[in-house]
């Protein structure tokens, strides 16, 4: 409707007229504002939604989303246990009131317990082999035999080394068997005591403090400067196993690369700052045994990435983060992760139900299937099998998206989502070009993820250079662990052989194959 000609109709007063028409402009400019005013409050509001579904699945959701694994065990662990609980309480007092008639309950089957474990044997014969009715002897028909697990913790031991000396009259000398060279030369600890601290501080995340009280309660004094002194050195001892790790990373065509923060204290400050833990993968898509290095650096600067890879040219999976974009402008070829555009929609539609957020969800999906069929193939053939399905699929993605954008105001979580891979598009899709690249950077997030959340535990790193030692032997026990190897009998093998390995041997030391060690002198 035009006002300012439905008030000329009417053909009123010049005066009245005019005043009429100022507010009649007066209440159309207000009209305006107000009506940009409620859109910028809608868009608010629906990030404000998208933002508070997000932590409220945090707090309390257990999707795939929300939670990494071990986070969801730790809230299944106390379900199950509420669960145990309560039914021994009812069985209780089932129990109290029918103490006889009651029937046992059916349990589920027992586990069969690992064959490889050492077995004790306790026989239990009767108290007597004869009859108790007739008198006669027993005869033996058979055998009922049950299996219980148990475990002994840690158990502190003392190796005595006792060499003779024997001494010639007629030359008047003394010989004696000679003292292995040791990781630490002269130290009191074996090599299973220096295992024991690695193992139980990066891997199992426990404190020196922690490792102080478990010793106090055999009676065994383990000071933390002591144990300190331990992973200082061994870790020195351990550090060119750790750059030679990097160098056979860096002969890699294809890396994954991702970061997570870690908190470093800051003394002159009496409090801590941020610091970074990068990690670089291989691509679990190609041959060759994989491996993952950490590296600790004070900051999220690009530069960090830059010098780790230096000349490495090559196709590296990563994030958005702006750090990369120097090694891409420098001939790095960017590849996209999937997971985190998926991550986009996924947020989208769980914050509030949204059709175009839920197609997205669904093309995507296909494209994992898709995946899912390729894992087992070789190169060829999963190239093949992306250019003949995903190929099309991304196409008609891509057109989609640009056709429901134009509908989509700016400004929304909508639009931002679409954006986000509208932006990556050629690096989303650039894996269907060879079936060695891989979809997404999930395989480096799962190698970071233990020690984020271990980091509750040790709450932060006491120094840049304790940082860049607990990186290298992280390093060392991840690629263990990704390779089949057990971290720790691995780090003892290595800790016994290294005294007098050659540095033309060191490859065999590494974590990366189950070939025997360097010989350890007997």
């Amino acid at each position: 409707m035009n006002l300012q000609a439905e008030l000329a109709r009417f053909n009123p007063e010049p005066a009245l007229q005019e005043w009429m028409s100022g507010t009649i402009d007066q209440l159309l400019d207000k009209t305006r504002q107000d009506a940009a005013t409620i859109k910028a409050a809608n868009l608010k509001i629906q990030a404000l939604t998208l933002e508070l579904a997000h932590h409220r699945r945090i707090r309390f959701g257990c999707k795939s989303e929300a939670f990494s694994p071990e986070q969801r065990e730790l809230f299944q662990e106390g379900w199950n246990t509420d669960l145990a609980a309560i039914e021994a309480e009812a069985d209780q007092q089932t129990e109290a009131l029918e103490p006889q008639d009651r029937p046992k309950r059916q349990r589920a089957g027992r586990q069969t317990l690992p064959e490889h474990l050492p077995r004790i044997e306790h026989r239990h014969e009767p108290e007597s082999c004869t009859c108790g009715q007739c008198g006669k002897d027993l005869v033996k028909i058979g055998e009922d035999i049950s299996e219980q697990l148990d475990v002994e913790p840690a158990r502190f031991f003392v190796h005595r080394h006792i060499r003779p000396q024997y001494a010639c009259r007629a030359c008047e000398t003394v010989s004696a068997a000679p003292i292995p060279p040791a990781v630490i030369d002269g130290g009191m600890a074996a090599v299973g005591l220096y295992v024991w601290v690695i193992i139980s501080k990066y891997l199992d995340h426990l404190p020196l403090y922690r490792l102080e009280q478990i010793a106090a309660r055999d009676q065994v004094i383990l000071s933390r400067s002591t144990l300190a002194e331990w992973v200082g050195r061994v870790g020195v001892a351990l550090q060119p196993l750790a750059d030679r790790l990097a160098a056979l990373l860096l002969e890699r065509p294809v890396l994954h690369a991702d970061e997570t923060p870690v908190a470093q204290l800051d003394p002159g400050k009496g409090k801590t700052k941020r610091a970074y833990l990068w990690a670089y993968r291989s691509n679990a898509l190609e041959t060759g045994p994989p491996i993952v290095v950490f590296d600790y650096q004070t900051s999220r600067a690009g530069r960090h990435a830059q010098n780790f890879l230096s000349e490495w040219q090559g196709h590296l999976m990563v994030d958005d983060y702006s750090g990369y974009k120097a090694l891409f402008r420098a001939g790095v070829t960017e590849l996209g992760c999937l997971a985190h555009a998926r991550r986009k929609y996924f947020d989208l539609h769980a914050a509030q139900a949204n059709p175009i957020a839920l197609e997205a969800l669904e093309r995507i999906a296909a494209l994992y299937v898709i995946e899912d069929q390729g894992k087992d193939l070789d190169i060829a053939g999963r190239t093949q099998l992306r250019q003949a399905q995903a190929q099309p699929l991304l196409r008609s993605m891509h057109d989609w998206l640009l056709r429901t954008r134009v509908a989509v105001a700016n400004g929304g979580g909508t639009a931002k989502a679409i954006d986000y891979s509208l932006k990556r598009w050629v690096a989303l899709s650039r894996y269907v070009e060879d079936g060695r690249l891989p979809i997404d950077n999930n395989p480096v997030e799962n190698t970071i993820r233990p020690i984020a959340i271990g980091k509750k535990n040790w709450l932060f790193t006491g120094s840049e250079r304790a940082g860049k030692r607990a990186a290298a032997i992280q390093s060392l026990l991840a690629t263990a662990k990704l390779n089949g190897l057990d971290p720790s009998a691995w780090l003892r093998q290595t800790l016994e052989a290294l005294p007098t390995c050659l540095n033309s041997q060191i490859d065999s030391l590494l974590p990366l194959r189950a070939e025997p060690l360097c010989q350890v002198p007997s």
